[in-house]
């Protein structure tokens, strides 16, 4: 049985663009209020006020904070602050959209450097582990409940290995595995928590990688429906799994890709 998400509570880490920013607009058209949290300079602050502004034109509360999602004392002061911003009422859907990590091959190329310990563990940090750091003071503070659902953003660099994408492939699988970790222990509590694969996507994110154009002429020619995967088409799925109680579906990997895995 699908439910209604009006008058609930959603958090984004990673909301000021790209799949982040896409899922709370959709969310907020669904009348759910978004806490969001980003890391931007300049331009991009000026981005995400403008968005928290459009996201309350449309009859929800948006509450966007500028900061380090990978910081603990980032949690420590937002988690109290997000429990008084809903009331205490849970968090129905967390969306961790992280995506900064380093692109420095494993081994030097040419006059390029090979990735460090501490890019190598930065990278593993923001993309991966900071979703259990995430999870475990949500829990703590009482703002997941049953029926909250989980999302974590993966892509095909789980498995497929591109020159500099190592460190972020890394990070991706262990993301996975703490899906799959998160998802038995919440168990208990009604919480479901997935990963989501999504097919190669014009973001700001994948502009960084240095073979970004030839992965998205690849994704444009294989894909079965003839074009890239959207922003929307993410946020679409947040909405169609959120409708449900149901903790049923939980610990896996679920493509939204058009089917682009299937051929490319």
């Amino acid at each position: 049985m699908t439910v209604s998400l009006k008058g609930s509570w959603a958090l984004v880490l990673g909301v000021s663009s790209g799949i982040g920013l896409a899922t709370a607009q959709r969310l907020a058209r669904e009348g759910v209020s978004v806490l969001g949290v980003h890391f931007d300079l300049g331009e991009g602050q000026e981005k995400a006020a403008v968005a928290a502004e459009e996201l309350r034109a449309l009859g929800v509360e948006a509450h966007f904070v500028n900061a380090d999602a990978a910081q603990a004392a980032t949690r420590r002061a937002l988690v109290p602050r997000f429990a008084e911003l809903t009331g205490g009422r849970p968090v129905r859907i967390l969306l961790h959209s992280l995506a900064f990590g380093t692109l420095a091959p494993y081994l030097p190329t040419g006059a390029g450097k090979s990735v460090t310990p501490r890019q190598m563990n930065m990278t593993l940090d923001v993309m991966a582990h900071s979703l259990v750091y995430w999870t475990q003071d949500l829990h703590a503070a009482g703002l997941l409940a049953p029926g909250s659902k989980i999302y974590a953003l993966t892509s095909a660099g789980d498995t497929h290995v591109s020159p500099n994408y190592g460190a972020v492939s890394a990070a991706k699988t262990a993301l996975e595995a703490h899906v799959r970790q998160l998802a038995v222990e919440l168990a208990p509590t009604g919480v479901a928590v997935n990963a989501l694969r999504a097919g190669v996507t014009l973001t700001p994110s994948l502009e960084r990688i240095p073979e970004h154009g030839e992965m998205v002429e690849r994704a444009a020619r294989t894909n079965p429906h003839g074009r890239l995967t959207r922003p929307d088409d993410v946020a679409e799925a947040v909405v169609t799994l959120s409708r449900t109680e149901s903790s049923w579906i939980t610990g896996n990997v679920i493509g939204v890709d058009g089917g682009e895995v299937l051929t490319s």
